[in-house]
């Protein structure tokens, strides 16, 4: 897949093109995992962060879109993730003995549920949370962000893992 032909189109209207980064950031996240040695899914390589492997990251990701937009922006249940449990700490992070494909394919079926919840709204409509209430624009330009941070943790982590590299 040519990845730099998967970015929006420069004209693109807004909804086009903050979704269309996002979704390329997602893909990525996928990329920079294939051919990853399954004795690697779960290693951490960061010393003072034991729960950061490449398992753990895209479990956090899946749970953080879930956080955002089901949870802050639709008002399910804080309940309904993990990432809201005192105990144990970082519950989103904590997958082992969870194969990544499992993590990956449960990542795409989130990435489909945040299309569809943003495809069914306005931009300009506010999150149901009772004190915290971002606007949809506000949630999508922040999962870009914080998608795009952890692809650079991924990035670093497969160096480190098995020398792979590459911008995409």
């Amino acid at each position: 897949m040519n990845f730099y032909e998967k970015r929006p189109a420069m004209t693109a209207d807004e909804r086009l093109q903050v979704v269309g980064w996002l979704d390329l950031q997602r893909a990525l996240v996928r990329r920079k995992l294939e051919g990853l040695a399954a004795a690697d899914e779960h290693r951490a390589v960061f010393p003072t962060s034991p729960l950061m492997t490449p398992a753990g990251l895209v479990s956090h990701l899946r749970w953080n879109e879930h956080l955002w937009l089901n949870v802050i922006f639709l008002g399910e249940p804080e309940e309904s993730n993990p990432g809201f449990r005192k105990e144990p700490e970082s519950a989103d992070w904590r997958v082992d003995g969870v194969p990544l494909a499992q993590l990956l394919d449960e990542y795409d079926a989130q990435w489909a549920q945040s299309n569809e919840i943003t495809a069914a709204h306005s931009l300009d409509d506010l999150g149901k949370d009772a004190e915290f209430r971002p606007s949809l624009r506000w949630i999508l330009i922040h999962m870009v962000e914080e998608t795009a941070r952890h692809l650079g943790h991924l990035d670093t982590m497969r160096e480190l893992l098995d020398g792979q590299k590459g911008y995409y």
